[in-house]
């Protein structure tokens, strides 16, 4: 196991002026899960290329403990990747697939026997061993590729968005397999995803990026609560925050006739800036339907989920999406009046910076 290190890390790819990734600062801890998240062309995948040393490293550096690996070969760098499609070879059987790898490097037969059926117990294949890739689910194959990765016993692990070609169901209960598995091991893991609660259900720290840049970096917890601008705000959670840029008024923003409050220090932070309007943001699970007082929502949308129903709307020219209780939704066309679960469930960020204000 080893720490990793991106360290102020750059890609520039040939023919283009725009990093794909920009200066790249993260410190990853001995036996962390991080994941890499972001939307299509961020820079996560062309990150964990790099640390793989299949990308370039234009500038700065990567480290796999104490040592520089920016210029060493893959096979060098003591990692296992996993990648979105499997990459098994179809003429071998799961076994020969699994230790493929050991073989290249001399180790006799014996101890590559013994180290894939320690992997395949771990991963529930013990059955499957003698067949062909051909013959096997999606998912186990997706778990071949992990036992392949496992026999290796590499410093780090990188996942290169393996689940993606999994149906739904089967997606969730693999990302907990892989989650408790990197738990049991403690091996240094490096994730990449677009899907933000992926991201959030797995990783110890979730890394946001978005055009070859860092956002923030913190546990899921902390990027759900407190996010570090408005573009994190709006990318982490399911359904996303409400983001409207809104007029400040004593003590808060105003959306139609009502008043939502802000924090003292956030209208005191937005007045020493002279700003006249904030960009407003509170989650749909901190808004709730009230009988009076509360912002007037009329529905145009509801989306039934059974415990849950989300209900979408507009406010003016704003759009809002509210959670409700699924079991006594109101219907298309309705007028509601909708009004915040509680305090400290609101947020503002700098219309221009989109940093948040505090």
């Amino acid at each position: 196991m080893a720490t990793v290190t991106f360290d102020n890390a750059t890609r520039i790819y040939p023919g283009t002026e725009r990093p794909a990734v920009d200066n790249l600062n993260i410190d990853i801890a001995d036996g962390e899960f991080l994941v890499l998240v972001g939307p299509s062309g961020c820079g996560k995948s062309t990150s964990l290329r790099m640390l793989a040393g299949l990308e370039d490293v234009n500038a700065g550096r990567i480290l796999i403990g104490d040592r520089d690996v920016t210029d060493v070969q893959p096979k060098d760098r003591d990692i296992a990747m996993v990648f979105q499609n499997y990459a098994l070879y179809p003429h071998m059987t799961v076994a020969d697939n699994m230790g493929f790898a050991l073989k290249l490097r001399g180790l006799s037969k014996a101890d590559i026997d013994a180290k894939v059926a320690e992997a395949a117990k771990m991963l529930d294949l013990t059955k499957f061993l003698d067949r062909k890739p051909k013959a096997l689910s999606g998912g186990q194959r997706q778990r071949v590729a992990m036992g392949r990765a496992i026999v290796r016993e590499p410093s780090v692990f990188l996942m290169d968005e393996p689940l993606s070609n999994l149906d739904a169901k089967l997606r969730v209960e693999t990302r907990a397999n892989i989650a408790q598995l990197q738990r049991r091991l403690r091996t240094t893991t490096i994730y990449v995803t677009h899907d933000q609660v992926e991201a959030m259900t797995m990783g110890d720290r979730v890394a946001v990026l978005k055009d070859g840049v860092l956002q923030q970096c913190a546990s899921p917890r902390e990027l759900y609560e407190n996010p570090t601008n408005s573009f994190v705000a709006g990318f982490i959670g399911s359904p996303a925050m409400n983001l409207a840029t809104l007029p400040l008024t004593e003590g808060g923003v105003k959306l139609g006739d009502f008043v939502l409050p802000l924090p003292r220090s956030v209208v005191t932070a937005a007045g020493s800036d002279n700003l006249r309007e904030v960009v407003f943001g509170v989650r749909p699970e901190s808004l709730q339907l009230v009988s009076e007082g509360g912002f007037e929502l009329v529905v145009e949308l509801v989306e039934e989920l059974g415990a849950d129903a989300y209900l979408h709307g507009k406010v003016g020219d704003d759009r809002f999406v509210v959670r409700v209780d699924g079991r006594t939704p109101p219907r298309m066309g309705d007028n509601v009046r909708v009004g915040l679960r509680g305090e400290g469930e609101t947020h503002a960020f700098h219309p221009e910076t989109t940093l948040r204000l505090s």
